[in-house]
């Protein structure tokens, strides 16, 4: 990269790039000369390198949104590489934790993070359509007008049957509830929904967690503690212990804060939360987390001590329920007790399958192992509805380990990745049998 002769003037802007100041979306102008910016976190934003300055180690870009044009400076410490002209440089390495990318951040550093991708739409963003029913209600009424179910009319309903169970819509769908924050800018109730169903959709569907960050930071205060938790969780995945930290120092935390205790390290407290809870209507939610914050940890015997409390605990009214909730306890419990004829340096060269109940049903899973490595794992079977990123990001996570050891279940769909890590388990342990 060759230093630039000028310096452009920053005009800091006080709202958003896209979406600025909740006045609106306006279509990235793309063409072939624009430059690429890869964040550390996986961002990537697609403008123009204006100005570099080698001596302060940062540079400029541009991008232009319909017909308005945004400056942002972003140093080198923040950018893991550049396009300019068509040829890459990397500009700060990648550091490979759990199979997935994270670096240690100071509080100044993540929120420069956090409000420059805010800033900056996905590189998907202009080319994703704006597409939803003539018959959707775009007025999106806190309360819908009628109790009757109708995703083709309401909007929440239209995201909870239609997008969210289909990830070839998410991006239409996020576009969506960007377009809902320029029809809702004059409504505060509103756009603070909108808000935080865009922030979640980032953390849950994407796990874009700096956009995730963004919005869910402009809810003032945030609405619920679940929500803390997933900012928390956001906070450290992108490199910040200490703000995730403050944020989980309050009291109660709701059992949700047990998985993410448990993939910061925190299994002692995680289990403390579980215990806490046994005499809670989320008890057994609770020993689940907490059963598997204890097998992440490798504490197979209290993962288990938790697993059975499951099958202890008093029934739902619902049989249905307790049915599930014994399956997937039971399915956990023969997965740890797997563990050591699962590990696939002992598994002969094979297509193995096998299931583990989910949230509503079977999950099926097929594992292909050649020269005791997994070569591919891929979910062929499954009635989950709310999975998220589950089914893409924990078969990836087991590739990345070359193990069902560890594994960090998918946050919002913890029951879809543990049926998955179960149902490979099994079906690795059956290409060692003893």
């Amino acid at each position: 990269m060759k230093e630039g002769t000028n310096r452009s003037r920053i005009d800091r802007p006080v709202g958003f790039l896209f979406a600025v100041c909740l006045l609106g979306i306006c279509p990235v102008n793309a063409s072939a000369t624009e430059d690429w910016v890869e964040m550390l976190s996986g961002v990537k934003a697609k403008g123009k390198v204006t100005s570099i300055r080698q001596a302060e180690k940062e540079f400029d870009f541009e991008v232009t949104l319909g017909n308005q044009t945004r400056v942002n400076t972003f140093a080198f410490s923040q950018v893991h590489a550049v396009t300019i002209d068509g040829k890459r440089h990397v500009l700060t390495e990648k550091h490979a934790v759990r199979g997935e990318t994270r670096v240690i951040r100071s509080e100044s550093e993540l929120l420069a993070l956090i409000d420059s991708a805010g800033r900056t739409p996905p590189d998907w963003f202009a080319s994703t359509p704006l597409d939803y029913p003539n018959t959707l209600d775009v007025s999106w009424p806190m309360r819908p007008p009628n109790r009757q179910w109708n995703n083709q009319a309401n909007v929440g309903q239209y995201l909870w049957d239609i997008i969210y169970p289909n990830p070839s819509r998410w991006r239409s769908g996020t576009r969506l509830v960007h377009h809902e924050m320029t029809l809702h800018k004059h409504s505060p109730e509103l756009l603070a929904r909108d808000m935080q169903t865009l922030g979640r959709m980032y953390f849950q569907l994407f796990q874009d967690y700096p956009r995730a960050a963004f919005w869910l930071r402009q809810l003032h205060p945030l609405p619920n503690n679940n929500l803390k938790i997933e900012l928390a969780e956001c906070y450290w995945r992108l490199g910040c212990e200490s703000m995730a930290m403050e944020l989980l120092a309050a009291s109660p935390l709701p059992v949700q804060a047990i998985k993410l205790l448990g993939d910061m390290g925190q299994t002692d407290r995680a289990i403390q939360l579980g215990k806490s809870a046994l005499s809670t209507s989320q008890a057994h939610a609770a020993c689940m987390l907490a059963g598997d914050a204890c097998r992440q940890a490798g504490r197979y015997p209290d993962a288990i001590q938790f697993y059975e409390q499951v099958l202890s605990l008093p029934h739902f009214r619902n049989p249905a329920v307790t049915d599930r909730f014994h399956s997937r306890a039971k399915d956990s419990i023969e997965a740890i007790r797997l563990v050591d004829q699962a590990d696939v340096r002992n598994v002969a060269d094979g297509t193995y399958r096998d299931s583990s109940i989910g949230y509503t049903g079977p999950v099926d899973v097929e594992v292909v192992v050649s020269d005791h490595r997994i070569d591919d794992i891929r979910v062929t079977r499954h009635t989950e509805k709310q999975f998220y990123a589950a089914l893409t990001d924990t078969p990836k996570q087991i590739l990345a380990k070359q193990s069902v050891q560890g594994i960090d279940g998918t946050t919002g769909a913890t029951i879809t990745s543990q049926a998955i890590v179960n149902a490979t388990a099994k079906a690795l342990a059956k290409g060692n049998p003893k």
